[in-house]
């Protein structure tokens, strides 16, 4: 052990309360494959004090993995080169996956010790083995050679992929600009970090709101009400009522409560996190990011980072993506401004001496749709037992592609909250296994994301079966009630189950193509799910009244088929203003200073003529997407781009005249699910469309055409 990872280990330990007691390595549940059923995460076995030693020994082996490449004597070639470095590092992604979802999941002080530790160790690790240029000489020799050497399809794209990634991450740059690189990772690691870390502090610590006197919650259904009243006992406040800014409690008192004033003290609780001149404020770690992101990508030779990301994508360039983006913000903002005018004669109607405003939207527009397509949503939220959505959509995946999903519960659980199913073809062959993690806790992160503890693979002639994580924050059991779900929340569920069958479904033998699509591709397996969610033949499987068993009444389903393009102006309008100002923000060139990140919101904003009374859907002090990592950054764009596909393809299968269409659904599987790692994204689309997408079917089910 090096001195610098047994001084930070020491630290961790002592944070820890383990001082006293060094963990026998050779117990260490991580060093020894999994004794378990399907070789699960033992997680009953993992202690705090098991990672670092995990990340520490995973790292050193993956070095001398690399080490024993670079060292080989013989001529370079697709095994003993590109295939060794894609099977390296086992271990240190078995750890990796099992960490880094519990501090999604379940963080607390020891987890946030142990991320600050390791972050920019793993960042320095990575660089490492990204710029070494003996290892890339090796992989560049492959990527030269391909043809001569008469690799297969699969072996010359997976070979491509590495060859540009180093490139992209600084192989060719000289010594001083890798080190100066390596700074800018290492800062940027530390700072997404600690983003992150405030975020979750602003949403789930740092602002309650308690309610003293129960007309002040005039309005509110009761199931809301009884929710609010057990998370204000469960923190020591009973008599009183309780309201977070976790979304199963925040939008339903924007949408009910009658209280305005409490309905603007809330929503500025909301929009207001990471922007409170405090310990947890963001401002300037944004501002940070975003220079120091354009540096960097000027290093590499690009002129933004947007360019530098976006080329990987279908889209190109930030031209297109602009181009694209503006084309639907005008008639989305036209449409939103129609919203307002019926919401704002509503205020008028009832007396209302003043103008909507950002925190009234929710409410008046619950009230436009009670008005427009007479359907309040506290109707049809008693159909939507979470356990009875779950089934249906286990049974439009069995519809279109014959799996099965059994509950077993011989499987070990991060947190006994999670259920596990087992996941076969209709010939009884094992898949893999699903988790899922549905409900809001002070140790999760906010929102809803699929994710992987092992990736499907084929190594050796055999396939290694994933296991699959969905984590949602839906609205939880209160009382005697089951937990009901609104319609949002049925499409989330959905949408995060289209990712988890991409994941179930992936096919191939390479870790860095098995499954792997451009960004703007990624959301197309998700968001076509949601396309079955709201199907009539759908809803009258698995809606159903939680106490009386009623199958959902045509009457409801026609409303909420009528109610389809309902809002979808302001939806359409706060998404695209949080994809443009993140646009904006990596459209900064080297050298360019952003003095203020407010000052610098508002000024994207009024370029594009956002109006007041709507906020982008993420302000910059709590965009995670964007700058809690590099993953989504001048990449926010790709839900919609991906929905034109999502809606292009569920168009296919409408007029097909079946919706479960299994010729459609095998062919979309193969080419869009399975294979969709081992060529192009749009190359793989036409394959199973025929034609490249319209933007038609999109406009259409918005209601913006």
């Amino acid at each position: 052990m090096n001195k610098i990872f047994s001084t930070m280990l020491a630290a961790v330990l002592l944070f820890s309360g383990c001082q006293t007691k060094t963990p026998d390595k050779s117990m260490n549940p991580f060093f020894t494959t999994y004794d378990t059923p399907f070789q699960t995460p033992p997680f009953s076995l993992i202690e705090i004090a098991h990672y670092m030693p995990a990340f520490e020994k995973g790292m050193d082996e993956q070095v001398k993995e690399i080490q024993a490449i670079v060292e080989n004597s013989e001529a370079p070639n697709f095994e003993n080169t590109i295939l060794a470095y894609d099977r390296s590092g086992d271990l240190l992604q078995r750890v990796s996956t099992v960490f880094f979802n519990i501090q999604g999941t379940d963080r607390n002080d020891d987890i946030q010790e142990i991320a600050r530790v390791i972050t920019p160790l793993l960042t320095k690790h990575t660089d490492n083995i990204s710029m070494n240029m003996e290892l890339f000489k090796r992989v560049k020799a492959v990527y030269e050679q391909a043809d001569a050497m008469n690799l297969s399809a699969a072996q010359k794209r997976v070979t491509q992929k590495y060859y540009n990634d180093f490139v992209r991450n600084g192989a060719e740059l000289s010594a001083e600009d890798q080190a100066q690189l390596k700074k800018y990772n290492e800062e940027l690691a530390n700072l997404q970090l600690q983003f992150s870390e405030n975020q979750l502090a602003e949403t789930n610590k740092n602002f309650k709101l308690v309610v003293e006197n129960e007309a002040d919650l005039a309005g509110l259904p009761d199931g809301i009400k009884s929710a609010a009243a057990e998370t204000a006992t469960a923190n020591g406040l009973e008599g009183r009522w309780m309201f977070t800014l976790q979304k199963p409690s925040l939008i339903p008192f924007l949408q009910y409560a009658d209280n305005r004033d409490l309905r603007e003290k809330i929503y500025r609780g909301y929009f207001m996190r990471g922007n409170n001149n405090d310990e947890f404020d963001n401002k300037e770690i944004a501002r940070k990011m975003a220079m120091i992101r354009s540096e960097r990508v000027k290093l590499l030779g690009y002129e933004t980072h947007a360019d530098y990301a976006i080329e990987e994508n279908m889209a190109k360039t930030p031209e297109n993506v602009d181009e694209f983006l503006m084309g639907l913000w005008e008639p989305a903002l036209k449409v939103a401004k129609q919203e307002l005018k019926e919401m704002q004669r509503i205020i008028d109607q009832e007396g209302g001496n003043f103008e909507l405003q950002s925190w009234d939207w929710w409410y008046y527009a619950e009230k436009l749709r009670k008005a427009k397509y007479d359907l309040d949503e506290s109707e049809i939220v008693p159909y939507f037992q979470l356990s009875n959505v779950r089934d249906g959509m286990f049974w439009v995946a069995n519809q279109l592609y014959g799996v099965t999903f059994t509950e077993i519960n011989n499987i070990e659980v991060y947190n006994p909250e999670v259920e596990v199913f087992e996941v076969k073809e209709a010939n009884g062959d094992h898949i893999g296994l699903l988790y899922l993690d549905y409900h809001p806790r002070e140790s999760k992160r906010p929102g809803a994301w699929q994710t992987s503890f092992r990736n499907a693979i084929t190594k050796d002639g055999k396939r290694v079966a994933p296991l699959v994580s969905l984590v949602c924050n839906f609205t939880k059991p209160t009382g005697d009630k089951p937990a009901l779900l609104t319609f949002d929340e049925v499409s989330t569920l959905f949408h995060e189950f289209g990712h988890g069958l991409h994941a179930l479904f992936t096919e191939g033998e390479y870790e860095r193509t098995a499954g792997m699509v451009p960004m703007d591709y990624v959301e197309l397996p998700s968001q076509i799910m949601e396309n079955w969610a709201a199907e009539p033949a759908v809803l009258k499987h698995f809606a159903r009244h939680y106490e009386t068993g009623e199958v959902i009444p045509d009457e409801l389903i026609q409303k909420i088929q009528k109610s389809g393009h309902f809002n979808q102006g302001f939806a359409t309008v706060e998404y695209l203003a949080a994809s443009l100002l993140d646009l904006s923000w990596h459209s900064l060139k080297a050298g360019e200073v952003v003095d203020n990140s407010l000052d610098f919101e508002k000024n994207a904003m009024d370029q594009i003529g956002l109006i007041e009374e709507i906020i982008p859907r993420y302000r910059t002090t709590y965009f995670s997407h964007i700058f809690s990592s590099d993953f989504y950054a001048a990449g926010y764009y790709v839900y919609i781009w991906a929905a034109v596909l999502d809606s292009d393809a569920f168009d296919a299968f409408k007029q097909s005249g079946d919706i479960f269409n299994k010729e459609l659904a095998q062919k979309f599987r193969q080419h869009c699910l399975s294979e969709c790692g081992s060529d192009e994204g749009m190359v793989q689309y036409q394959k199973f469309r025929g034609q490249e997408p319209s933007l038609q079917p999109l406009l259409e089910k918005r209601g913006l055409n």
